[in-house]
């Protein structure tokens, strides 16, 4: 799982960096989308051939495909101006909003102690945003819009867990993107003018690929519960990479709001897992 964040962090990185040589936003969506799908489609083709291209619940697959890369749409809007630790923590939130979606969507039942967890974890995404101050930057939107469309990713991927398999997961949501987004990227095509370009440019799909397949075998081998608190190492890998590649230094305000977030988070996790111990004594058999 920790493999899987540098991946994932990898991805931010190169968005932010190929759009500061000046290639658009919708051709590095469609580059990340195109190559996952490319290198996805060589290796599941060779073990299960079309079947992978079938879903068993085509309409929530195709939910959770444009949900999926819509979040991937606004957060690289959002690299184009923020440092990558500020879009970072604010998707930290995105286990808080997964909470508050999950009672309408889900019909998941949670606590006031939940609920003040994801009181607390707003307040910690306001700190990093600042609306009241100078460094608020409009560009803060797009990290929200894609923080909300990524916690409906994640319902939906719920909503599919145990329906659909792997392969087809990953085939569909980054074969849908690709199509959908072809003729926008077309439109604004810029040709890499280096050789690093170039190479970004590919590798930026299979550090997605990388990263969701890590993501799959990490949770066959051990429990979500145990996965989950995992994903804030992000934080800190996103910091050496914005000092390393981009020169910019997390700010205060940036590190306490991701504290506050990352708790509210954790607390979230904890509830859950005993929550989810409590069911298991309960339905245990004598």
């Amino acid at each position: 799982m920790l493999c899987a964040v540098v991946f994932f962090t990898c991805i931010d990185s190169s968005a932010k960096w190929l759009s500061l040589a000046g290639m658009p936003v919708l051709q590095i969506v469609f580059a990340r989308y195109f190559g996952h799908f490319v290198y996805a489609t060589l290796i599941y083709m060779p073990q299960e051939g079309l079947s992978a291209f079938r879903s068993r619940a085509p309409f929530k697959q195709l939910l959770r495909s444009t949900f999926l890369f819509g979040s991937t749409v606004c957060n690289f809007f959002a690299l184009q101006s923020l440092p990558i630790t500020v879009t970072t923590t604010i998707m930290f939130a995105g286990p808080i909003v997964v909470t508050l979606l999950a009672i309408p969507i889900l019909g998941e039942k949670v606590g006031l102690r939940r609920i003040a967890a994801v009181c607390t974890g707003f307040v910690g995404v306001l700190v990093v945003m600042q609306p009241w101050g100078a460094e608020f930057h409009p560009a803060m939107m797009y990290s929200l819009a894609a923080l909300v469309i990524a916690s409906m990713y994640f319902i939906m991927t719920r909503m599919l867990a145990g329906v659909e398999t792997n392969a087809t997961q990953q085939v569909w949501s980054a074969g849908l993107a690709s199509v959908v987004l072809a003729p926008f990227a077309a439109s604004v095509w810029v040709w890499p003018e280096g050789g690093t370009e170039w190479l970004v440019m590919f590798l930026i799909g299979g550090f997605g690929m990388t990263g969701h397949i890590l993501v799959t075998i990490a949770h066959r081998w051990a429990d979500a519960s145990i996965l989950a608190p995992m994903v804030y190492s992000q934080i800190f890998l996103a910091a050496i990479a914005g000092i390393v590649v981009f020169a910019t230094w997390p700010t205060i305000w940036t590190l306490g709001g991701g504290l506050i977030i990352i708790g509210s988070g954790l607390y979230i996790w904890h509830r859950e897992r005993q929550k989810a111990g409590a069911l298991r004594k309960t339905t245990r058999v004598p």
